[in-house]
C-alpha cells in the first residue's frame, strides 16, 4: 500500500471518528482502554512469577498501544466527550489539579 493510500484511509477513518455523537465516542474510546490497562496489571503480575521476559514485553506493548491507540483516540474524540457536562467538570477539575500541583513542585 503506498503512503499516499494510508493517508487518505487515515482521513478517512479520523473523519469517521469525528463523525460519533459524544457516547460512541466514550464506547469508543473505552473498548480499547478496557484491553489496555488491564494488561498492564496482568504484565505486573507476569513480572511478580518470575516470567521476565514475557512480562516485560507485555507491558511494552501495552504502553505503546496506549501511547499510539488510546491517546489519538482521546484526542480525536474529546471535543465530543466535552459536550457531556459530567466530563467536561472532571475534566476542569483534572486540570485544575494538575496545575496546582505544578505550581506546588516548582518552589
Amino acid at each position: 500500500m503506498s503512503p499516499a493510500r494510508i493517508r487518505q484511509a487515515s482521513r478517512k477513518f479520523r473523519h469517521s471518528i469525528e463523525e460519533l455523537g459524544p457516547y460512541q465516542s466514550l464506547a469508543l474510546l473505552v473498548l480499547p482502554l478496557c484491553l489496555v490497562e488491564p494488561s498492564k496489571l496482568v504484565a505486573v503480575a507476569l513480572i511478580g512469577d518470575g516470567h521476565w521476559l514475557t512480562g516485560t514485553a507485555m507491558i511494552m506493548a501495552a504502553y505503546a498501544a496506549s501511547l499510539l491507540l488510546v491517546e489519538r483516540i482521546f484526542l480525536i474524540v474529546k471535543p465530543r466527550l466535552l459536550k457531556l457536562h459530567w466530563f467536561a467538570k472532571g475534566w476542569a477539575w483534572m486540570i485544575v489539579q494538575r496545575y496546582r500541583l505544578a505550581k506546588e513542585f516548582s518552589r
